[in-house]
């Protein structure tokens, strides 16, 4: 059961202070320069139409399929889209970086979130508040909490069937979404967990707008195509479709966010954290480049993810520009900026996924 025992307060060392000056003040003079805000503009409002539209689009054609593998092919389309909205949208609206105003972002989200069925406001703390402050900390990051299946730090258990983890991890990162969305969200909003706290509705609010966010999906996501599809195909069949549709789209999305951590293959026991925030975030975390470099803006910038935690506030639109504002301060002061290509981050995350399962 998951530990709902408050954590104590972990502080990182002192460092260098000059680091953030200096990248404040580029990311400034680059915002100047260009006469530009850190907000979505008018191209993130046209790629989220975009990205409705496809989801939309997608879905009404599987509702109109009478063979198996068609309804498969357009529903696991359906979303696949729905995930590419939360890694566009939900990704900056919870940091507060699509509109300037809070309240905006948050019911962007709400609406936004209701296609892939995660509940916007658990992720969010449990990304934001937790994460982002604690990335690869034992016990702080829930990212990294022990399961029981994937061994993700040397701080963990290890079980003998762990030794070939590097080969079923695909399945156990596959099963993240309908786990989190039939089970985790339910038990952190019902107080079983340590997110429960932090959420920005409590109580009777916070039940009624979660059962709404729920049933919203359910209706959509599974209640019309069974309503529709299930005399034409079945209901086993319609049921199977749903859980590979959103099995495959939680495989690319962990891969994206949770592998850049496990690439760089370093972890951390509080309270023995002894360096600074920023070193903490080099010493953890990769940037790595798609091919083509386009398609990074098309994945939410995932792939710049040491940007994305040096610059949580900002769209994504500006990643590669703030990285290589990144790559130049991390040369002057001596700090790992490595950009990867996307087969190197596989091979790593292999390489620690093994070493994990291996025993001590």
């Amino acid at each position: 059961m998951p530990d709902t025992t408050p954590l104590p307060p972990l502080a990182f060392q002192r460092e260098n202070g000059h680091i953030n000056q200096v990248l404040v003040r580029a990311s400034q003079a680059y915002l100047a320069q260009r006469g530009d805000h850190r907000f979505a503009d008018g191209g993130m409002f046209a790629k989220v139409l975009v990205l409705i539209l496809l989801c939309a689009f997608c879905y009404y054609a599987s509702l109109r399929q009478h063979n198996g593998w068609a309804y498969f092919g357009w529903y696991a389309g359906f979303i696949f889209s729905a995930m590419m909205l939360t890694v566009n949208v939900v990704h900056d609206a919870s940091h507060n970086a699509f509109f300037k105003r809070a309240s905006l972002n948050h019911w962007l989200n709400f609406f936004v979130s209701m296609p892939l069925g995660l509940d916007a406001d658990c992720w969010r703390v449990r990304h934001v508040i937790f994460h982002h402050a604690y990335n690869n900390i034992e016990g702080y990051d829930p990212d990294i909490e022990a399961n029981g299946v994937l061994r993700q730090t040397p701080f963990q258990r290890r079980k003998a069937f762990m030794r070939v983890q590097q080969y079923y991890w695909p399945l156990v990162a596959a099963l993240t979404f309908p786990y989190y969305i039939w089970l985790f969200d339910w038990l952190d909003r019902a107080g079983k967990t340590r997110i429960t706290p932090k959420m920005r509705l409590q109580g009777a609010q916070g039940w009624g707008m979660f059962l709404l966010s729920k049933l919203a999906h359910f209706t959509l996501a599974l209640v019309i195509p069974l309503w529709l599809m299930s005399p034409v195909l079945g209901i086993t069949t319609v049921l199977l479709v749903y859980l590979l549709s959103q099995m495959l789209s939680s495989l690319v999305f962990v891969m994206l966010i949770v592998g850049t951590h496990w690439a760089k293959a370093r972890f951390y026991q509080a309270p023995a954290v002894q360096h600074g925030w920023y070193q903490h975030v080099f010493s953890t975390t990769f940037d790595w480049q798609t091919s083509p470099q386009w398609l990074g803006y098309w994945l939410g910038g995932a792939n710049l993810h040491l940007t994305h935690h040096l610059f949580p506030h900002w769209s994504h639109r500006h990643y590669p520009a703030l990285a290589r504002i990144i790559a130049d301060v991390a040369a002057q002061y001596g700090l790992d900026y490595q950009c990867l290509d996307l087969k190197t981050l596989l091979v790593l995350q292999q390489r620690f996924l093994a070493a994990m399962g291996r025993k001590p």
